[in-house]
């Protein structure tokens, strides 16, 4: 890569300051970004990379500083001016119209003759897709489309209205392995063709793939840029955190393993009465960490939620819990959350709604800690010394930010909320712990203990149930993994051998059933418990 001083500046922020109330969001921002590389902007959830993002894309409007586009000032105090400087910005949540075609998403709202010559149209976007080597259907609607194809239509809408700077907000959040390469080649085609790159993103690995400089951001101010060449995972951490990390996760080999959980023919119906779980069936077994992977919306939270009691089942399902004194099976199905725990059922759960599902957003930490023992209580009298010190000890080993265990746990940030909610799970000791996105909002740092911590409850006999998103997480955490693909099970793995791009093709069915054949045909052979028939 070329030095900086041979580079031309695409766009110069000087001493960027934004605000929301009393929290400063950017503070005192001074970067250059340059014209034909891919940079990458990382930092911990909260470090201000996406408002600084949108502060150059024109949805925020800065309070401080100054923004050169091409060496002279500009003022950007919409999308709109943002376009006029020849930026864009790729969301994470698309903006698109389910109803309308691919081509008509890319034109919609430019300006241009009231009668359009959709032939010439289609001509001019077909010159934009084959330049770069996107890969999409211009006539397909969008609501007929993966989430890849959607974010294609999304790039090729901000070129085709002549970006030249592109700003890319977790790009490969929802990205299968393979669709993710695509991306990749893309992108390094459109900064061949000298447009400049910015990626927001927290994957270490794909941040050393792909960038050519790294830009750091710590609790909303700037740290340093570095060559990516000159980078590693571990010094990237440490310039996040601000200490050394250790970026290990500790797996043991299962022992003592015991079916905990059956769950058969298991299928359930989502809002719009399609079937969001199709005959699914798997076991859950003490001693060891079962991995849920797949697309979003694949099928994950009605599993886990089917599980807990917050999902109904259609008839033919199966869900039986093996009981701790006895071995006798208890069939979950029919029974809420309260008749589970009256049961004396040991299930945690760590659901996707963080405030929704899981906290009450207007009580304390001690708050959240008495609801799970509130009918535990005497009378209309409630016990407070326990939940207190559990508040308290959750506090201190999760380091959760807050002024004292008795604010508002909606004032706290999201990954702070999820510190509690993951604390006080773990801390019900619980036989089975089902865990949905349990680090989604949480630094890198907080991750990892949280990784070890259900690494410690596998080893305590636990059967954890981990739903992720990262697959190398899934790799290096899991035991075993599900894949789920539209609601079906497409494979069951050996995390210890499965690779990335296997796990791709099972999440899109790319592979069709010869790899989850022989995946499942090994873990059968290698002395799995009786009676684990998921094959």
């Amino acid at each position: 890569m070329s030095t900086p001083e041979s580079k031309e500046v695409a766009v110069s922020l000087k001493n960027i300051t934004k605000t929301f109330g009393s929290v400063t969001a950017n503070n005192n921002i001074s970067m250059d970004i340059y014209k034909g590389e891919i940079l990458s902007l990382l930092g911990e959830n909260g470090s201000g990379k996406t408002t600084l993002m949108n502060m150059l894309a024109g949805i925020y409007a800065p309070d401080g500083g100054q923004i050169f586009v091409d060496g002279e000032e500009a003022v950007i105090r919409s999308p709109q001016d943002a376009f006029d400087y020849q930026i864009g910005m790729i969301h994470q949540h698309f903006k698109l119209v389910d109803v309308f075609s691919a081509a008509e998403n890319i034109i919609l709202g430019m300006p241009g003759k009231q009668k359009l010559d959709k032939k010439a149209i289609l001509k001019d976007i077909r010159e934009t897709v084959d330049r770069y080597g996107f890969e999409i259907d211009l006539n397909k609607k969008v609501y007929e489309m993966s989430v890849s194809e959607k974010q294609t239509v999304e790039i090729i809408k901000v070129l085709y209205r002549g970006a030249q700077i592109l700003i890319l907000d977790e790009p490969t959040a929802v990205l299968t392995p393979q669709e993710t390469e695509k991306l990749f080649l893309v992108l390094r085609a459109m900064k061949d063709h000298g447009r400049t790159i910015i990626i927001i993103t927290h994957k270490l690995q794909e941040v050393l793939e792909l960038s050519d400089r790294v830009a750091v951001l710590r609790k909303g101010e700037y740290v340093g840029v570095v060559n990516t060449r000159e980078a590693t995972e571990s010094s990237l951490t440490e310039m996040m955190v601000g200490k050394k990390v250790e970026l290990n996760i500790d797996r043991t080999d299962p022992v003592d393993v015991k079916d905990l959980v059956r769950v058969e023919h298991l299928t359930c119906l989502n809002k719009y009465g399609r079937k969001a779980l199709d005959d699914v069936s798997f076991t859950i077994r003490g001693g060891e960490i079962l991995g849920i992977a797949g697309i979003a919306g694949a099928g994950q939270k009605e599993l886990l939620e089917a599980i807990a009691g917050l999902q109904k089942a259609e008839a033919g399902s199966s869900i039986m819990y093996r009981a701790i004194d006895n071995n006798d099976e208890i069939q979950l199905i029919g029974k809420d959350v309260n008749d589970i725990k009256n049961l004396g059922i040991s299930l945690a759960f760590v659901p996707e709604d963080r405030l929704g599902m899981g906290l009450v957003g207007n009580m304390g930490m001690v708050g959240n800690m008495l609801l799970r023992s509130y009918n535990e209580g005497r009378g209309i009298f409630t016990r407070e010394k326990a939940p207190r010190e559990l508040a308290e000890e959750i506090r201190d080993k999760l380091e959760v930010s807050t002024p004292n265990v008795y604010t508002p746990v909606r004032k706290l940030s999201g990954g702070n909320v999820q510190k509690v909610l993951v604390g006080r799970e773990i801390s019900l000791a619980p036989r089975v712990l089902m865990t949905a996105y349990a680090v989604r909002g949480l630094d890198i740092n907080t991750s990892y203990t949280i990784y070890n911590i259900l690494s410690d409850e596998k080893k305590k006999g636990v059967g954890v149930v981990y739903v992720g998103e990262d697959l190398d997480v899934l790799i290096e955490l899991c035991d075993r993994i599900l894949v789920l693909c539209e609601g079906k099970v497409s494979g069951l793995v050996d995390a210890r051998t499965a690779s990335k791009e296997e796990l791709g093709l099972l999440m899109t069915k790319y592979s069709g059933d010869h790899i989850a054949k022989i995946h499942v045909e090994k873990l059968l052979d290698d002395d799995a418990p009786a009676g684990d028939e998921e094959a």
